[in-house]
């Protein structure tokens, strides 16, 4: 009777080591999936740009790999103003093609120039330099302003533009305060 106990434990033992060892490797494998699945930033970062292009919350994309038809997701609509004279304004999809350096077709990104909003068609990437191009112009700003994506409705410097505004408010609300 004590061997066949014996027996019962070392099956009972080896039953949860091979359990183990399965579902630690399916816990592996499915790390892996997910690591092989690339986030829209990521993607950007692939081909050389940074991940500012986008602003924050993209819920989703779509990328072939074979053509470069790259296509990102937001809730909704999404504007915001960079160094307070760009006004940007993103549709819910925002569609392109992606190549090493080169972002062309690009569609549903508007940027507010004086009194008209057109729309930014394609964005290279030219050393330190990202050039940006509505069709007959274009503008270059330093690859380094886009190291950090933008917040829908006030951009990156959002906590500089609540204490901003925190101080305007107070300093209109304060009773001592006239204009003689």
């Amino acid at each position: 009777m004590g061997s066949f106990i014996i027996q019962r434990f070392n099956f009972s033992s080896n039953f949860l080591f091979l359990f183990l060892i399965v579902s630690q490797s399916f816990v592996l494998q499915t790390i892996a999936i997910k690591n092989n699945n690339p986030t829209a930033y990521e993607v950007l970062k692939d081909f050389d740009f940074p991940i500012g292009l986008l602003p924050k919350g993209v819920t989703g994309y779509d990328f072939d790999s074979s053509s470069g038809k790259f296509s990102a997701f937001l809730n909704g609509s999404c504007s915001f103003s960079l160094e307070r004279s760009y006004r940007l304004n993103y549709k819910n999809t925002i569609k392109g093609y992606l190549s090493k350096g080169k972002i062309s077709s690009l569609e549903g990104v508007t940027v507010k120039l004086w009194f008209m909003w057109v729309n930014i068609v394609e964005v290279s990437r030219r050393g330190d330099d990202l050039e940006f191009s509505v069709g007959i112009a274009g503008a270059g700003f330093p690859v380094h302003n886009f190291e950090e994506c933008p917040q829908c409705g006030c951009g990156v410097n959002c906590n500089a533009n609540i204490n901003h505004q925190q101080q305007v408010r107070k300093f209109g609300e304060n009773p001592f305060v006239s204009s003689f």
